[in-house]
């Protein structure tokens, strides 16, 4: 065996090798260990390897304790605590070993992205900073959110015009300076201006279908395929530029109020206009339903009028930030609406003989058969603003007047998920949060559609999602990705449903499990059996209020004694449009109005109201977002006992009420009473109590 490597004989026994000894290296880490590559220092006693004209000395095996760099100094150095010798005259000492550092790089880096690892080796690479200030600014990352390139300027160690020449280098990009970036009409007239401040990026060429834009975050690439779906290019490029160029730039190319060269921006009236105006476009899609070939329906959707079109009311609608849009086939029209807040707007209506080549062009940007229009078609649009991901599902539905077509915006980058921003009053808060934390039970959410159940049941689990904790889910759709829960989507055509899904994930050992819908006798039955076994399960029902959810488990066929030994709390809710803060008016209702709330005047003399007159803050509407209202129905012995002899639902509400439990109703007027939102809205979302 060669020497130097472990497993050799004793010190002493010669391994077959003439005068070299077999001496077994030290462990590393051990006293008198040596790192592998660094001129060694020799156990104490231990003979000197390597002595000239010693017969069969061969060096260690690269890597092996004992091995030299080539063209190292030879091993002599003492062992610790020895007597160094006096080195020959016109001779260098051999270089102390670098001391051990104390953690792997592995170990240090764990907190640092894999963004900001890729610029700190090139900004090192460059040589801007050292290795020691590149450790010293990730161990800086370490204690807060702040990026490794602020650390940088703030710290003095770069200057601008590095930072982005490093950024730049480490993705690849070319970078573009103010006096590099000069408006080219061809470029600016392709992308419109609340695309580019959406994507934060500005258009600089546009040549042989390929478009060139600059932006100042590298990480933002996912927008160049946005970009080039939206607007049917080739090939979209970039160069990288600092943001106060893009500022200017902006400025430059687009104005003010107006475009390039004073004109104004170009508007959905102004694009269907050009709709209208455009007789070739006119006269293919004015062709009776049943003569129009697959060429023409690829051609109207690909035809640059109608892309605009579509790419501006998605951009409107995220914007605005709207839940769904509408396209909506008419006899006679032709309908665009989005609704904000729970409430259809509507849009500049389109030709109605484009019909055909919308639908066509949303079908090809959601992957669909532009052919086939007898039968329903599902599909997705992803995009990504400024590094926030959007979902849009698309629903096509063949009507008698041609395809209406609705598409549902999933922003999760535009819902706070947290408790404390969901709307709730101080009290119920701190109630829904004892729930929550229970180690086992069902927690059932209830009310329709667009209440904002998912969002109250996400919020819920934002709180509990740490490392200690196995969180998974099952929806239809996935509407919200959070790093830490595993999300499973219901896919019924491969008979992927709630029931099988639950069956599936109480094998993966969840602590907490969210069940998109209970909506059937199965799948409660698998939810209850879980939370017997000590899970916490998390659930929604379709019900008007929280007593209604009882009769409604009862109904789907669950014995009581089972509702009372699992459910913990339910809590129903309704979502009411907040009145603008910014043009916020008092006003005195009418007797009229407050009969509609079953109250008098004597009941509301004193009490203020208020609405929204409407301003550009909140597009002329008098809202701005909304806030939910809440009842929680926390089960106790006295509704169990209720629940186990078959109360009513009316029975329910009278012992809630008798407790002081207040109704959807009493926390619609609290919202009113303190100026969050109006008559109207509460009359609108809730119903008086029967009880």
């Amino acid at each position: 065996m060669k020497p130097g490597v472990p497993g050799q004989p004793t010190p002493g026994a010669k391994p077959g090798v003439p005068g070299q000894p077999g001496v077994r290296p030290a462990a590393p880490g051990q006293p008198g260990a040596q790192k592998p590559g660094v001129p060694g220092q020799p156990q104490p006693g231990a003979p000197k390897p390597g002595v000239p004209g010693q017969p069969g000395a061969k060096p260690a095996v690269p890597g092996q304790p004992g091995a030299q760099k080539p063209g190292a100094p030879k091993p002599g150095a003492p062992a610790a605590g020895g007597t160094k010798p006096p080195a020959p005259t016109g001779t260098k000492p051999p270089a102390e070993p670098p001391a051990r550092k104390p953690a792997s790089t592995k170990n240090r880096l764990q907190h640092v992205d894999s963004n900001s690892r890729l610029l700190g080796q090139k900004l090192v690479d460059l040589g801007f900073v050292d290795d020691a200030q590149l450790d010293s600014m990730y161990e800086d990352m370490r204690t807060g959110e702040t990026k490794l390139e602020d650390i940088a300027i703030q710290r003095g160690l770069v200057t601008d015009e590095q930072l982005l020449t490093a950024r730049a280098e480490a993705h690849g990009m070319k970078v573009a300076t103010l006096e590099d970036l000069v408006p080219q009409p061809e470029a600016i007239k392709i992308v419109p201006k609340n695309m580019a401040e959406l994507y934060k990026l500005v258009p600089v060429s546009f040549e042989s279908d390929t478009l060139t834009v600059a932006m100042a975050d590298p990480n933002n690439l996912q927008a160049l395929d946005d970009i080039r779906n939206f607007l049917g290019v080739r090939q979209v490029s970039a160069v990288l530029s600092p943001q106060k160029a893009l500022d200017a730039f902006m400025q430059k190319a687009y104005g003010g109020a107006g475009g390039a060269d004073g004109a104004p921006e170009e508007s959905i009236t102004s694009i269907i206009a050009a709709l209208e105006a455009d007789s070739e476009l006119g006269a293919k899609a004015g062709k009776r339903e049943t003569s129009i070939d697959l060429d023409d329906l690829e051609e109207m959707a690909n035809s640059a009028p109608v892309r605009k079109l579509i790419n501006m009311v998605l951009l409107m609608a995220i914007r605005d930030k709207a839940s769904d849009i509408h396209f909506e086939p008419f006899e006679e029209e032709y309908k665009m609406r989005y609704k904000c807040d729970g409430v259809l707007l509507e849009m500049v209506p389109p030709p109605r003989h484009l019909a055909n080549a919308i639908s066509s062009r949303i079908k090809v940007m959601s992957n669909l058969d532009i052919a086939e229009r007898r039968v329903p078609q599902d599909g997705r649009i992803e995009l990504n603003l400024g590094g926030n991901r959007i979902d849009m599902r698309v629903s096509v539905l063949p009507t008698m007047f041609g395809e209406s077509v609705v598409i549902r915006v999933l922003d999760s980058g535009s819902v706070g998920l947290s408790l404390d921003r969901v709307g709730m009053p101080p009290h119920l808060l701190a109630q829904f949060r004892q729930v929550i934390h229970k180690p086992n039970g069902i927690a059932l959410v209830t009310g329709p559609t667009g209440s904002g159940k998912t969002t109250t049941l996400y919020s819920a689990l934002s709180e509990l999602n740490d490392i200690e904790t196995k969180i998974i889910t099952t929806e239809d759709p996935v509407e919200y990705e959070i790093d830490g829960l595993i999300q499973c989507p219901i896919n019924s055509e491969i008979d992927m449903t709630f029931a099988n899904a639950l069956r599936a994930i109480l094998r993966q050992d969840p602590d907490i499990v969210l069940v998109g819908e209970m909506r059937d006798l199965e799948t409660a039955q698998i939810a209850i059996q879980a939370s017997l076994t000590g899970h916490l399960v998390f659930s929604t029902l379709h019900t008007n209020d929280a007593p209604s959810s009882i009769t409604r488990l009862r109904d789907m066929g669950v014995e009581p004694f089972l509702i009372t030994a699992t459910v913990e709390a339910i809590q129903a809710q309704r979502l009411v449009r907040r009145v603008c803060v910014h043009c916020k008016t008092p006003y005195e209702p009418t007797r009229d109005q407050v009969m509609e709330l079953n109250l008098t005047m004597d009941e509301v003399k004193g009490r203020k109201f208020f609405f929204g007159e409407g301003c550009d803050k909140c597009n002329n509407n008098g809202f701005k977002g909304r806030t939910g209202l809440y009842e929680l129905m926390i089960i106790n012995d006295d509704l169990r006992d209720m629940i186990s002899r078959g109360a009513s639902t009316d029975q329910l509400r009278v012992y809630l009420r008798n407790q002081g439990v207040p109704s959807l109703r009493d926390c619609g007027l609290l919202a009113l009473y303190n100026g969050v939102t109006t008559l109207d809205e509460v009359v609108r979302e809730t119903v008086l109590d029967e009880a």
